[in-house]
């Protein structure tokens, strides 16, 4: 892959030990000739990774979702070093990244090409979202009464808590705790997950690449509040109908040469699972 020569440093300066990390990269950069800059990693204004080389994301992934829209819309390379938690998609530890940066700034490294979903009013103006669009009822309390059209035609009507309409990427993250499937991020679909729906069952749908999904909201007395990324969508009023669908940018994500997404996976999962059964019950 080409080197490395200009690189941006977004840093989540609230997560433990990421702006000591930060200035630890930005030296190792210095040294191998690259000019490095650093910006705060939420928000990234529009245009501030144009000309860049890459983007090394310090934080959780929640920090790297809020800088992979404008690294998208740049085709700027994300290289997400893990600050946070569970880090599905901050590929590389603090140990990781001291150890490799250096190969790494000189090009030893691939690129992942994720997919994204686009969203917005119908006939509005469109925004990215890497892992998932959520669509759910204003009010906590309320159920909200949701048709889904693909391609004009009807596929199902949910009364539900909200739906989730996940990427690949985002199969492990809200998806997977409402009970969707995990998908391989080389898969070019989109999964349609009900949160709480009223029904004896309650399954996912898994839609092509090229479909074109519609919501609306059947609900008189609900109003809807579509979230991506978990941010919301300030262009979609609250009885808009929703349209959804994978865009044509795709976000790429820097993975070291023998990455494995099978084996990280399983063991960010693994991990989860340990966290959560060490904890004291409640009882």
């Amino acid at each position: 892959m080409p080197p490395i020569r200009k690189l941006t440093l977004a840093v989540n300066a609230s997560k433990d030990g990421a702006a000591e990390l930060a200035r630890e990269l930005a030296g190792i950069a210095a040294k191998a000739g690259v000019t490095v800059r650093e910006i705060a990693a939420q928000p990234v204004a529009a245009g501030a990774l144009a000309g860049q080389d890459a983007c090394c994301v310090i934080g959780g992934d929640g920090t790297l979702l809020g800088v992979a829209r404008e690294a998208a819309r740049a085709q700027v390379p994300l290289i997400g070093v893990n600050r946070g938690s569970l880090g599905f998609l901050t590929t590389f530890s603090a140990e990781e990244a001291r150890a490799h940066f250096g190969e790494l700034l000189g090009g030893a490294y691939r690129l992942a090409h994720r997919a994204m979903l686009e969203c917005g009013p119908a006939g509005g103006p469109r925004d990215l979202a890497l892992n998932d669009v959520l669509i759910k009822a204003e009010e906590n309390s309320r159920l909200v009464r949701l048709e889904v059209d693909a391609d004009g035609e009807l596929v199902t009507e949910y009364t539900c808590d909200g739906l989730i309409l996940s990427t690949p990427t985002g199969s492990t993250a809200y998806n997977l705790s409402a009970g969707g499937p995990i998908m391989h991020p080389a898969a070019e679909v989109i999964a349609m997950t009900p949160i709480c729906p009223h029904t004896l069952s309650n399954r996912s749908i898994i839609f092509r690449q090229d479909v074109k999904l519609r919501i609306i909201n059947r609900s008189p007395d609900s109003a809807m509040l579509v979230a991506l990324d978990g941010q919301r969508h300030p262009a979609i009023k609250r009885h808009d109908a929703v349209e959804v669908s994978i865009s044509k940018l795709r976000l790429p994500l820097v993975q070291a040469e023998n990455y494995s997404h099978l084996d990280r996976k399983s063991t960010r999962l693994n991990s989860s699972h340990s966290q959560q059964s060490r904890m004291p019950s409640s009882a």
